[in-house]
């Protein structure tokens, strides 16, 4: 249980750390790669979108990371219970 809760929060850390600056940096390079020019309404445009992107992108992966969490530190949950009760079979009743 204690693993699974160290692995799903190390995953939610890692998911969303790129930070805006990094955001803006990918954006702007992409843009550039495509051969638009820095200044032109056309690089802003591009900028903007590319930024607003990966910061989408970036949110779902958190998201993600976080629903993925949840579900291992409940699954684990419930194996540990499961795990922990003891299995009697009676046959066909338990007197």
């Amino acid at each position: 249980m204690r693993l699974a809760f160290i692995l799903g929060a190390t995953a939610l850390v890692l998911a969303g750390c790129q930070t805006a600056e990094q955001s803006m940096s990918n954006a702007e390079s992409v843009c550039r790669e495509t051969g638009l020019k820095p200044g032109t309404a056309t690089y802003t445009r591009c900028v903007n979108a590319g930024y607003r992107n990966n910061v989408a992108q970036s949110n779902a992966a958190a998201n993600q990371a976080a629903a993925g969490a949840a579900v291992g530190v409940v699954g684990g949950a419930v194996l540990g219970a499961a795990a922990a009760r003891p299995h009697y079979y009676c046959g066909w009743g338990c007197w």
